[in-house]
């Protein structure tokens, strides 16, 4: 005979994390991830707005900021962050079809597919389809994110457990709810009455009777001694469907009468806080009543503080007297701090470049050492191709030295303010073509194409010789980077109404991702939060402090493996 199955599966969705345990590095990465794009402000302001809106879980606002800052995102990855927030604030909502869209439109390039595939998993169980939920759901336990969090796994074992209930997989129902139940803690009664309940009906779909009519019960127990009326509620009905499918309807009466007390309960309970409403604002029209009456009051006290003015103002021209010369004393307080900190800039300085000094000449000089030594032996051999290419090396270690020293001088100028300045309007191209020139014969000895492309009606306003410091640098790290019989591509063009820009860019090695953040962020950075070790130096901040001095902006972009491309906004000039 066919029973009644009793089916009170909690779905658990938990579509937002923040402000629960937060030991999994992805969900970590994720919200530093979020923090950095608005904090930098390199992003438009709807999607600063969608982000703070899912931050504090108002998924409402969050899911119409999203849609407005995807009609004006055109970066990809930008793109996947939004389509993914919006995703689960629609989840929330139970739009399982808008989720499962704005999921199909994020890149396979998402660098948090661990977080997607979770969302995917629990979007396909709202949608009833079992086998793929299943399939996200292994697909993230399989990935290794670092150690996951206890609530995501609770969610995963949980909707794991319910899809193979409705697949009729009872073991696999029974293994997963058991995995569930061992990450709930002792003190979590409710839970633990929910998990046990769980276990109850896929024991109750399989007919085990006498199992499943003992958790029951137990949750029944349970929750008569826990304080959730609606836990109380539920586990009567329960026990209450049971006994009717036991013929115990004596029983089964017992319950429904308390399934309905505390149905009463809540609806009591309700009530209540209804009332407990309209009494709050009753007593806050009786707070601003006496707040009338006082003010009533003082307005009668007026006239007799009136009295007190004459004596108070005394007393506040003594203590404006003290708080002047406490004034004076704070202020040479203040410039004694300053001066403090200045001379604290001017050793870290001084400590950087010796560091430059000792670290990066070091090698240079020992290596032309080195090819000194080996055309001594190619002299004495006559080799005649031997001394050229030795010679050649020589020349291009002792311009790669010269270019070391001028970033040295340069910038030990910079810091000490004694680098002149002066922001003056000239035609960019010929800027362009005179340095470009100085590395001709450098980009020759390695075979290396030098392809420009240079707009001629552009006018910039710039300091001259700071703009062909920065493009010196970078040049020379094109060509030092770029491998034989490769190609540099210099070229310059509007970039916006008031801004051109010059592009040079480069088929070299590229740079790592890690190395290209940490050269993105240079635009505030100072010299003691350098770790040269790690790929940033000298020349690439003195760069960035010049480029900012000229009110432009230096912008990296780079592939390991594909090459550099480098974009210098900066001002136009005016004819």
């Amino acid at each position: 005979m066919h029973k009644t199955i009793i089916i009170w599966c909690v779905l658990l969705g938990y579509t937002f994390m923040h402000g629960q345990s937060r030991k999994n590095s992805q969900l970590n990465s994720f919200y530093d991830h979020l923090d950095g794009y608005c904090n930098e402000k390199v992003v438009a302001t709807d999607f600063c707005n969608a982000v703070a809106f899912y931050r504090n879980h108002k998924l409402d606002s969050c899911y119409i900021y999203a849609g407005k800052a995807l009609e004006i995102t055109k970066y990809q990855e930008q793109r996947d962050i939004l389509h993914y927030i919006q995703g689960v604030s629609a989840i929330d909502k139970d739009l399982y079809t808008k989720a499962l869209q704005n999921m199909d439109s994020i890149s396979e390039y998402f660098k948090f597919s661990g977080l997607k595939n979770h969302k995917l998993a629990r979007i396909y169980v709202g949608l009833e389809n079992y086998d793929k939920s299943i399939h996200y759901y292994k697909k993230w336990l399989d990935q290794d994110n670092g150690s996951k969090n206890e609530l995501l796994l609770k969610t995963a074992y949980h909707n794991l457990g319910i899809s193979y209930l409705h697949k009729k997989e009872y073991a696999n129902t029974k293994h997963y709810f058991s995995k569930e139940l061992a990450l709930i803690r002792e003190q979590d009664t409710a839970l633990i009455i929910r998990a046990k309940m769980d276990f109850a009906n896929a024991y109750y779909s399989q007919y085990k009777d006498e199992e499943a009519i003992a958790l029951f019960k137990e949750c029944y127990q349970l929750a008569t001694l826990f304080h959730d009326i609606e836990l109380k509620q539920n586990t009567a009905k329960n026990m209450a469907v049971v006994e009717k499918n036991r013929k115990r309807y004596q029983e089964s009466v017992t319950y429904y009468i308390e399934y309905g007390k505390w149905k009463d309960s809540i609806w009591n309970r309700d009530k209540i806080w209804e009332l407990t409403e309209k009494d709050k604002q009753l007593a806050i029209a009786q707070k601003e009543q006496e707040i009338r009456i006082q003010d009533e009051k003082i307005k009668r006290q007026k006239t007799q503080r009136n009295g007190l003015i004459i004596g108070s103002s005394l007393l506040l021209l003594f203590i404006g007297v003290l708080g002047y010369f406490y004034k004076l004393l704070i202020g040479k307080k203040k410039l004694i701090t300053e001066q403090k900190e200045q001379l604290d800039i001017a050793n870290t300085t001084k400590d950087y470049l010796f560091s430059v000094v000792s670290h990066d000449l070091r090698s240079p000089v020992n290596a032309l050492k080195r090819q000194h030594e080996k055309l001594l032996d190619h002299i004495a051999e006559k080799d005649l191709l031997g001394i050229k290419k030795t010679t050649n090396t020589a020349i291009t270690l002792t311009e790669s030295t010269s270019h070391l020293l001028n970033n040295v001088l340069h910038w030990s100028l910079e810091q000490s303010e004694q680098l002149f300045f002066e922001s003056e309007t000239y035609p960019l191209k010929p800027i362009l073509e005179h340095v470009i020139s100085d590395y001709e014969y450098l980009a020759t000895t390695k075979e290396i194409v030098l392809k420009t492309a240079l707009d001629t009606s552009i006018l910039v306003t710039v300091d001259k010789e700071s703009l062909k410091i920065v493009l010196r640098n970078i040049l020379d790290n094109a060509i030092k980077y770029t491998k034989n019989e490769g190609k540099i591509t210099i070229t310059s063009g509007n970039h916006t109404t008031n801004e051109c820009y010059i592009e040079i860019k480069d088929t070299g090695a590229g740079i790592p991702p890690e190395i290209l953040a940490k050269i993105n962020s240079l635009h505030d950075i100072t010299t003691d939060k350098i770790d040269r070790s790690k790929g940033v130096g000298l020349g690439l901040l003195l760069c960035h402090t010049l480029i900012k001095k000229n009110n432009g902006q230096l912008i990296f972009d780079s592939e390991p493996g594909k090459g550099t491309r480098i974009k210098i906004v900066l001002p136009k000039g005016i004819d």
